[in-house]
């Protein structure tokens, strides 16, 4: 049975993994910055807090964080503001459909609030959400699993009656340790081997994710 579902932000609502990647990248080059593409894939899903100590443990204390994370915002926005936000295909269709059947929908991203209210209202889809927890609004980033038990106790749910959709191992990590059931579309990375025992299960696209739902509807599941 499963009564609520659980997103997380980037990568899976948005395909916002890449453009901030791109601008990683772009930034790195500029100011000569090695090994970018190992940081870049090893702070996926993380809050800002553990990004920072990720950054610190690569590269030591006297990088220069501040400056290459100013950097990087010009250009993360500069790139959202010419192209728009970028929506990942069947965001509208799955949210209407869980709203549709009453499921639960709670966001658990490692965003913060004031960025992740932004972009869920440009894009018109906020108030599908009853829950919205972010990275600073819980001590632990993932894979942690307190931002996830978190939304789960905010929505009134046990976890194993929840299903969280995530696109990176730290995400994963941290939903499956929270006692959720962790579906996995893939965005910048696939599933190793020793990941793939934690997934409940794993689709290409959130059309995947709804087809999925609907058969357990025909089936006549509750939920």
């Amino acid at each position: 049975m499963i009564e609520s579902v659980v997103f997380y932000m980037d990568g899976v609502l948005f395909d916002t993994e890449r453009v901030c990647t791109d601008a990683w990248y772009q930034a790195g080059k500029e100011m000569d910055i090695p090994d970018m593409g190992i940081v870049a894939a090893g702070c996926v899903g993380l809050n800002s807090k553990d990004t920072r100590q990720f950054f610190m443990n690569q590269y030591g204390k006297e990088f220069p964080y501040e400056e290459f994370m100013k950097r990087t915002s010009q250009l993360f926005h500069k790139t959202i503001e010419t192209e728009g936000l970028p929506i990942k295909p069947g965001v509208f269709e799955l949210l209407k459909f869980l709203q549709d059947n009453h499921y639960k929908i709670a966001l658990a991203t490692s965003t913060n609030k004031a960025s992740a209210v932004e972009y869920l209202e440009e894009a018109g889809i906020i108030n599908y959400f009853e829950i919205i927890v972010t990275g600073d609004m819980v001590r632990h980033g993932k894979p942690d699993p307190e931002i996830y038990l978190t939304a789960c106790r905010k929505l009134g749910s046990l976890p194993e009656l929840c299903i969280a959709i995530e696109d990176s191992p730290n995400g994963l990590k941290s939903a499956f340790h929270a006692g959720l059931k962790p579906i996995m579309v893939p965005d910048l990375i696939e599933p190793a081997k020793d990941l793939k025992k934690l997934l409940y299960g794993k689709f290409e696209s959130l059309f995947g994710v709804m087809n999925y739902l609907q058969s357990l509807s025909t089936k006549q599941y509750p939920h």
